[in-house]
């Protein structure tokens, strides 16, 4: 695939095929009270073909001086540009196939969200602090990267920002550092993951270990996994209160689904309100409206807290597949639903039925399109759809799946006819695609239980 074909007709402008990302290393510089980014990144990646022009994404943020280096050696950069949300880095000679290089760049600007057919996304000011929101594509914003779900990579994250503000990224805590009036925070996310998952979220956090919360009624026999929330102190309370439950929703999934697949956990609250909470490899972002105890904030911290099986250590392989991450977030609602005593299961299938009934049929969830991936049908048809399954294979053969399938593609990219390979392959006879095929592939909606 050339540089100048698209790697996904969902998100044109963004991702290159032309090479594979193994690392970035992101050193950022944060001046909160001006908005300031400073920024240096180091992406490590290796070539697919001879590699003479490196096309990355860059929105809103100047590129100020570009090296590469390949086999130690530094590469010739005869010129580069920028144009729309494009880095564009032409060298000298080409870099041969299948080999390592690194590209440097430093950056700078005031990040502002890129604005597209999914609203405001990316790197966006809080009334005091940072969010960044990256869902599709929003990364940009904020480093250079190949913005493409496919291109999943280990990230090292080091930022400085004023004192007394708490930056709060992806993966693990390592370092610690204080300035003068300035702090540095370093964080290393070791396993894979897609760009539109890193994140920065910087406020008057404190973080709160959740270490003494009531167990499950199902749990694994396994050590528990570090839950904690980074709060303001002035929302600590309320946010306790909130997330109550985190414990036993973790112990439900991992019974269902199969052990966490990071290190640990942690739910930002931001002191503002927010639409809608928002997904990051092993963090989730909620506004301090998602902090009663009523199904409707209840169900989107069960939400993202599923996410981190379905859609960061399981990621599509496209856009195109996202019922994938969603169908099986909001199927996982339904499922802390009836462990939590709320609802059954079966009884929320019937209502998102209806409440599909009366709405247009003119969609296809397994190929959505950009303008509607992030439909609400896609979600609640696509949790039906995982319901389906559920019905046609029993109880046993059903969760057996979910957990083979989220051990044996962890940290991995998907699609959908790898869920149909895995389930025919355990449940020799199944028919995963005809029961699927209707949800996914057909506007008509199905009658519940039924095929047609």
């Amino acid at each position: 695939m050339s540089s100048e074909e698209p790697l996904d007709r969902y998100t044109p402008g963004h991702g290159c095929a032309d090479y594979r990302v193994e690392h970035y290393d992101l050193e950022l510089d944060c001046r909160l009270a001006s908005n300031r980014l400073i920024g240096k990144s180091v992406m490590t990646a290796v070539s697919r073909g001879k590699l003479k022009t490196i096309v990355l994404s860059l929105a809103g943020l100047r590129a100020s001086k570009i090296s590469v280096k390949s086999a130690g050696k530094s590469v010739k950069v005869a010129k580069y540009a920028q144009r729309e949300e494009q880095l564009l880095i032409t060298l000298v000679e080409p870099i041969g196939k299948d080999k390592k290089f690194s590209t440097q760049i430093r950056y700078e600007g005031n990040p502002v969200p890129s604005v597209g057919l999914w609203g405001d996304v990316g790197w966006e000011e809080l009334a005091d602090g940072v969010l960044v929101a990256g869902q599709p594509t929003g990364a940009p914003t904020w480093f250079p990267c190949n913005d493409h779900p496919s291109q999943k990579a280990s990230y090292r994250i080091s930022v400085s920002t004023d004192a007394n503000y708490r930056p709060v990224c992806n993966g693990t805590l390592v370092a610690h550092s204080v300035k003068s009036s300035r702090e540095t925070w370093v964080y290393e996310q070791l396993e894979p993951m897609a760009s539109y998952l890193a994140t920065v979220q910087i406020g008057r956090y404190e973080l709160v270990p959740l270490s003494d919360q009531p167990r499950g009624a199902h749990r694994m026999d396994t050590e528990q996994v570090p839950l904690a929330v980074a709060v303001s102190p002035r929302l600590r309370a309320r946010a306790l209160a909130g997330l109550a439950k985190q414990r036993a929703m973790m112990d439900t999934f991992e019974y269902c689904f199969g052990p966490y697949p990071f290190p640990g956990y942690t739910v930002v609250v931001t002191e503002d309100e927010l639409d809608i909470p928002l997904e990051a490899q092993t963090l989730s972002i909620i506004g301090r409206n998602h902090l009663d105890r009523s199904w409707e904030a209840q169900r989107l911290v069960a939400h993202e807290l599923s996410h981190q099986w379905f859609g960061n250590s399981l990621t599509v392989s496209s856009w195109e597949d996202i019922w994938l991450h969603e169908g099986f977030a909001c199927y996982a609602e339904w499922i802390w639903s009836e462990a939590s005593g709320t609802m059954e299961v079966a009884e929320r299938a019937r209502l998102a039925h209806r409440m599909l009934a009366g709405q247009p049929e003119d969609l296809v969830i397994g190929a959505p399109g950009p303008e509607l991936m992030f439909d609400d049908r896609v979600y609640k048809r696509g949790a039906l759809a995982v319901h389906a399954l559920r019905e046609a294979f029993g109880e046993e053969a059903f969760f057996g799946l979910l957990r083979e399938w989220t051990a044996r593609f962890a940290h991995r990219n998907v699609q959908t006819s790898d869920l149909i390979a895995l389930a025919d392959e355990l449940i020799p006879g199944c028919g995963a695609a005809s029961v699927l095929e209707p949800w996914l592939y057909r506007a008509e909606l199905p009658s519940l239980g039924g095929r047609a």
